[in-house]
């Protein structure tokens, strides 16, 4: 399987952000890729923290180099965000732009299957 990091918003309403980078390592699993999703570190480290939070992103970031891929889903970039598509395209790793309409659209797709 490739791997596919998981770029998305994780500051602000931690707990939602959280439900959707699991909606989003589905939907990487289900096109056949292996994700990696650094937002669960928040689930051991203080987001709140500056020291931690950075701790956290440079964990992400160290494990974005064995990735084959990154996907940054949702209709919003923050700061971290940019900070993941710059360093992926520094080492010439492919991005690819996943909104939340394309989304649904695959979830939606993907329930009609299942329920035949």
């Amino acid at each position: 399987m490739r791997r596919v990091y998981i770029c998305s918003p994780l500051g602000g309403n931690v707990s939602v952000n959280i439900e959707n980078a699991k909606r989003y390592a589905r939907y990487a699993l289900e096109c056949g890729m292996a994700p990696f999703i650094p937002h669960f570190y928040v689930l051991i480290l203080d987001d709140r923290n500056d020291k931690e939070r950075n701790l956290g992103m440079n964990a992400g970031l160290s494990m974005l180099w064995v990735c084959d891929a990154v996907w940054v889903f949702g209709d919003e970039i923050t700061e971290s965000m940019k900070t993941e598509i710059r360093f992926a395209e520094k080492l010439n790793i492919e991005v690819r732009y996943i909104s939340e309409n394309d989304l649904r659209k695959s979830e939606a797709k993907n329930d009609k299957i299942k329920k035949n």
